[in-house]
């Protein structure tokens, strides 16, 4: 016998029997010898003998570089012998049963496949066919399809599609054909066009006459004809067939049968497999009719709630679920419109966009919900938590700026300086000479604040409802005239008006108010001052504050509070009148007109909230102008808030608490008649937005910052809420800022914000909403603290029009729900998205840090502009005063390098105002590093772009409807004032030579954890795409990288592996990429804090606070010290006192892992245990934070990653 030419691989004997007989098998190949039947099969039963009994012979076979497939396949496929064909058959069968996927693959890559399917066909044509051999063909199908991409396409090219269809047919009582027949119609189902083919070949009525109900018989036949079954069903075809032949009913009747009877829970697979059918065919809006009508949603929540107790029934319920939210009914949002229901005249309207959209929307059209919004296009749920990062693998680096022209810094000027000369007057500091300053008495010539506007404006303080129509009515504001109505700014010294004298109050330990059960005030606890017994004890609902504020002056003339004298009630507070009650407020307000004023006892928190005083609080409230006209308080912004001294943990995720809130939504369906659907506040009604029966909370979000819009009791203990739109806007539904009211000590409450519109949110992952009760404050506890239990966010079942959705039909609202106990009867408590931080508090605080000015710091407060609501965008300079007025000083004083910060472009990040005053305080701070630092450089700030936004309780837009941080490119001077200005403040700046040496921008991120910086790399920006650029095209300076690491060297909340550097198309009209692009600032950056918590560092586990956040503030000053200190190591050697600095950033310096830039998801979360079961739609979002979001995760490969962190260290 000739030496077989069978190639090995090395290490396999060459005198391996089994090769030799391939070598046999091969020779006869070549030579046509198969005619010679009888020599193929005994080849071919040998090598199966060893096959079955020595699996180091399928290793051989298999092996890398061995030829026995080809040699096995070319017999297949040219042995006319049925005998040899079956025992290769039998080969085939043992060697891709063990051994993974990598058998089958190789098996497909040597065209397998087609091999086995033209055999089906030839055989098909026996009279009749071999049962044999149509078992073993299909056998290795079922095997080998899933692998085969092409494996349908090929099946319905090559005919063996219908062979199968009628071997099926004909042998639907053979249980031992049909298993593998039904396995490879199940994979021949996965390709679309097939499954309508099989459809029409009438395979749907086939799968039932095969499953049934509860039998022990022939469950994996069942199962199988299941899984096709569900595969037929994708096809929307097949749906509405399965529909029209009235099989949801059919299979309902199954699914119960066998949750009846399966009471051991071992066929699990198969009662799944009833709910995949279930699942396709409600995809389309006649199954989800023919559902609902089948009482589908009964029997699925009955058997669901029946499952709960077992853990392993999870995948039962978790579809159930599905199903029932699918089917659940699309309901209206309740509201006349989706627009906000205050509205705001602009001075003309864009030309186009969604404002213009906005305003040319006829009149009458419903803008809530679509004809239609039930369309049977649109796969309206997808049961994958991964829809986003699929939409993100195949959207990759779309959004990254390939352009490197629109990546290199603009050399030329858009202005010509003449038109920028102007803004001189607000850079005094780069041409002052202090000849005329007193340095034996600095006060004396120091620049300050202009004095606030004074008002007769009518304030009420403390809020709980609205006033009555009787009640005086506000008068108008006084008229402030800036730089924006045309007028130049007047930086001139004028002093500020002094803080008014505080009324005696008593220390926070001494006010303990309690309440008996006959409704009488219990004083055992109380211990006035003398005299004040009786005012303690008076409501401390209202207080109605008249007058022109504090004179200038000490003992100068103080606020006129007025009582009125409502119902008692526990700690002081009283219970909201409304409806009837009015007449009575109304002549209790006349009475005490005429009367002396009592006096409203406030927390005395001046030891720890220096910033802060209740009075001049008021004060700055008389001059805040709102569109709604605010004249209430909340007595959160009144009182203040002392940061907990205590840890607030990341909540943990309770198990199946979405799928309980889940059901109880559903159950509203099931019980209507428990639903009350009462609503109890109603901004709509301008009237009488509060309905107060007795039964219910009462809600108000009248005051400044507040946004609730309508309240609806649901059950006894849970309420609908709905949020406002931004003003002229018809979208943007995230901050949340409200009272509640009327509460029971102890009874279970549920709160669910039904018109939430972001795809996911850090609700989701252990953050929890704020709460401040009015009880504890009183207490002395005034605190905003993370409260909630129960918390989850997922999508509902209220439609969401195409008008608010960008185009798109068919999207829901997503549910933010929580729930909460109270501990203290009739309590007024406020709930807040984020700690929240008004404008007035803004305008207190600046006032409160002038007043803290020593003769060392150089502090001036510009008016830049007026917004289109009539408020003031304060500017401020802080810098160190000159020692001297020597030429060298003036010099030194001049030439310092310039910060420019700014925040609070977008109203619903409050964190960032949280930053920026821990950025303030410590820049008029008295320590050695606060006044290095003003020695260091000149701080031009602008604390708040959008007062507006923020006064009128928007999220996310100014008055104009925009988002301001898409307007840096091209601002309107009528439209986007405050950030054409400031925008004309650092076009200045580089026309003269003078750009800074830092821009930040503070924002918060609704989605990630940590504090992180994006900023703009040109290299990075370049590595994460795909063009090609030379070296010399890239060379760039790193230098922007050193403020974030050292960030993450000190700052125990920065996070450097959350920070990117790479530019997008999304973001060119960002402060951050337009500032670098067209001011040429090289560390231009966005500084992200999150809303939630850290999950590394110090604070690894624990949600932010007020007190996080105002030393993310205080650490970037000290970082800005240090890159000082780097960047200009000689001249700052001669201070003597930055020898401390070093070390006191290694104390504050915590373990941060630098990593090289990536571009991150997100929500970079781990996964639950139970599924969060959402649609991820963020595709369509509108509203995905600014210079936040990352839609790619485009990580650098491993030498990359080596290379770059190399380069850099």
């Amino acid at each position: 016998m000739n030496k077989p030419k069978m190639t090995t691989e090395k290490g396999v004997p060459s005198n391996s029997r089994v090769l030799m007989l391939l070598g046999q098998l091969e020779r006869l190949n070549r030579e046509a010898m198969l005619a010679d039947a009888e020599i193929g099969r005994q080849i071919t039963a040998k090598i199966l003998h060893l096959i079955q009994t020595q699996e180091k012979t399928r290793k051989e076979i298999m092996s890398k570089g061995s030829s026995g497939m080809e040699v096995i396949l070319a017999t297949l496929e040219n042995t006319p012998d049925l005998q040899t064909i079956l025992n290769i058959l039998y080969i085939l069968n043992e060697l891709l049963t063990v051994g993974g996927g990598r058998r089958v693959g190789v098996f497909v890559s040597k065209g397998g496949t087609g091999i086995l399917l033209q055999l089906v066909l030839s055989g098909s044509k026996e009279s009749p066919p071999s049962e044999e051999l149509m078992l073993q063909l299909h056998s290795l199908l079922a095997k080998v399809g899933p692998k085969d991409r092409k494996f349908g396409v090929k099946a319905r090219l090559n005919g063996a599609l219908n062979v199968t269809v009628n071997l099926l047919k004909q042998n639907l009582q053979n249980h031992k054909l049909l298993l593998p027949c039904l396995q490879v119609l199940r994979v021949y189902s996965s390709n679309s066009v097939n499954a309508v083919s099989l459809g029409k070949n009438g395979v749907l009525e086939l799968m039932f006459k095969i499953i049934g109900p509860y039998s022990k018989k022939n469950t994996s036949l069942l199962k199988v004809s299941l899984d096709t079954l569900g595969a037929l069903l994708k096809s929307k075809t097949n749906a509405r067939r399965a529909v029209d032949r009235a099989h949801v009913p059919v299979l309902l009747y199954i699914y119960q049968d066998w949750h009846r009877n399966d009471t051991r829970h071992r066929h699990m697979l198969i009662r799944k497999g009833v709910l995949g059918c279930l699942k396709n065919i409600t995809n389309i809006k006649l199954g989800r009719k023919a559902f609902i009508d089948a009482d589908g949603m009964r029997i699925l929540y009955n058997t669901s709630t029946e499952c709960l107790p077992v853990r392993t029934l999870d995948p039962l319920i978790n579809t159930s679920s599905l199903i029932m939210r699918k089917c659940f009914p699309k309901n209206r949002l309740p509201l006349p419109t989706i627009k906000s229901v205050f509205h705001h005249q602009l001075p003309h309207v864009p030309a186009g966009g969604p404002v213009a959209q906005l305003y040319n929307q006829p009149l009458g059209v419903d803008d809530v919900v679509d004809e239609s919004d039930d369309n049977d296009d649109v796969e309206t749920e997808n049961d994958t938590e991964n829809e986003e990062e699929d939409k993100d693998h195949h959207a990759m680096n779309d959004d990254i700026e390939t352009d490197i022209n629109k990546l290199r810094p603009k050399e030329t000027h858009s202005r010509p300086f003449e038109e920028l000369k102007i803004y001189e007057r607000f850079f005094l500091e780069l041409s002052e000479d202090f000849q005329r300053f007193n340095f034996d008495n600095p006060k004396s010539g120091v620049t300050a604040t202009a004095a606030a506007s004074k008002s007769q404006r009518l304030i009420i303080v403390p809020t709980a409802q609205a006033l009555p129509p009787k009640y005086p009515t506000a008068a108008p504001l006084q008229e402030e005239r800036h730089l924006a109505k045309g007028e130049q700014p007047h930086p001139e010294a004028s002093p500020l008006a002094p803080a008014p004298t505080p009324a005696p109050v008593h220390t926070l330990d001494t006010i303990n108010i309690t309440k008996d059960h006959d409704g009488c005030c219990d004083h055992s606890q109380v211990r006035p001052q003398p005299g004040q017994e009786q005012e303690l004890v008076q409501g401390m609902e209202r207080v109605a504050l008249e007058g022109t504020g504090p004179q200038g002056g000490a003992g100068g003339g103080g606020v006129n509070r007025h009582y009125r004298q409502p119902p008692l009630l526990a700690g002081g507070v009283a219970a909201r009148q409304g409806g009837g009650a009015e007449e009575t407020l109304a002549e209790e307000w006349a009475e005490e007109e005429g009367g002396e004023g009592a006096v409203l006892e406030v927390p005395d928190t001046a030891l720890l909230l220096p910033l802060h005083d209740p009075d001049l609080y008021v004060e700055m409230v008389k001059s805040t102008r709102s569109v709604p006209q605010y004249s209430e308080v909340a007595y959160p912004d009144y009182f203040g808030h002392v940061a907990p001294t205590f840890r607030e943990h990341i909540l943990e995720r309770v198990y199946g608490v979405q799928r309980t809130k889940i059901f109880q939504d559903i159950e509203r369906l099931i019980h209507p008649n428990d639903i009350l659907d009462k609503v109890v506040y109603d901004l709509d009604i301008q009237s009488c937005p509060v309905i107060d029966d007795g039964e219910s909370l009462k809600f108000n979000s009248q005051f400044e910052s507040g946004n609730l819009r309508k309240a609806i009791q649901v059950r006894k203990f849970e309420y609908d809420l709905v949020l406002n739109s931004d003003i002229n806007s018809n979208h943007y539904h995230q901050w949340f800022y409200f009272e509640v009211s009327g509460m029971r000590v102890g009874a279970p409450y549920r709160f669910n914000i039904i018109n939430c519109e972001k795809s996911n949110s850090q609700f989701n992952y252990g953050m929890q909403v704020l709460m401040y009760s009015v009880q504890e404050a009183i207490s002395g506890r005034p605190r905003w603290v993370r409260t909630g239990t129960d918390i989850c966010y997922y999508k509902n079942h209220f439609s969401r029009s195409s008008i608010a959705a960008g185009g798109q039909k068919g999207k829901s609202y997503y549910t933010m729900t929580f729930s909460m106990t109270f501990n203290h009867k009739d309590d007024v408590c406020y709930f807040a998205y984020h700690y929240p931080y008004t404008y007035s508090t803004l305008k207190m605080h600046l006032q409160k840090l002038e007043a803290l000015r020593t003769p060392q710091i150089y502090m001036r407060q510009d008016v830049l502009c007026e917004t289109l609501g009539g408020n003031s965008c304060p500017l401020l300079t802080i810098t160190a005063m000159p020692e001297s007025t020597s030429n060298d000083q003036i010099c030194q004083f001049r030439n310092r390098p310039l910060v420019f910060l700014s925040a609070r472009v977008h109203p619903g990040e409050t964190n960032a105002s949280w930053v920026m005053k821990g950025t303030l305080e410590f820049l008029m701070g008295s320590s050695p590093l606060a006044h290095s630092l003003r020695e260091a450089y000149i701080f031009k700030i602008v604390p708040m772009l959008n007062p507006d936004g923020v006064v009128n309780g928007n999220h996310r837009c100014s008055l104009s409807g925009e988002d301001l941080n898409r307007q840096w490119q091209s601002p309107s001077p009528e439209l986007h004032p405050t950030i054409y200005h400031t925008k004309s403040l650092l076009q200045y700046l580089a026309a003269i030579q003078r750009a800074p040496l830092v821009f930040c921008d503070y924002h918060g991120h609704s989605r990630k954890k940590n504090v992180f910086m994006y900023g703009c790399s040109l290299k990075e920006t370049v590595w994460q795409t795909n063009i090609s650029a030379t070296s010399c095209e890239l060379h760039e300076d790193l230098g922007y990288r050193t403020l974030p690491k050292i960030l993450s060297q000190t700052a125990p909340a920065f996070s450097m592996a959350s920070c990117s550097f790479v530019v997008e198309r999304s973001k060119e009209a960002t402060a951050r990429v337009v500032v670098w692009r067209e001011i040429g600032v090289q560390r231009s950056y966005t500084m992200e804090s999150t809303l939630c918590g850290c999950d590394q560092g110090k604070y690894k586990g624990l949600q932010i606070g007020t007190r996080e956040l105002e030393e993310m503030g205080a650490q970037f000053c000290v970082a800005l010290l240090r890159l000082k200190r780097l960047t200009s190591p000689l001249e700052l050697r001669n201070h003597a006192h930055l020898l401390d600095v070093e070390s006191d950033l290694i104390e504050t310096r915590c373990k941060v892992t630098s990593s090289p830039s990536t571009y991150v998801l997100e929500d970079e979360e781990h996964s639950f245990m139970e599924e969060v079961d959402y649609s991820a739609e963020s595709g369509d979002e509108p509203d995905i934070d600014p210079d936040t979001a990352d839609p790619h995760d485009n990580r650098l490969s491993d030498s990359e990653s080596n290379n770059h962190r190399d380069s850099l260290t």
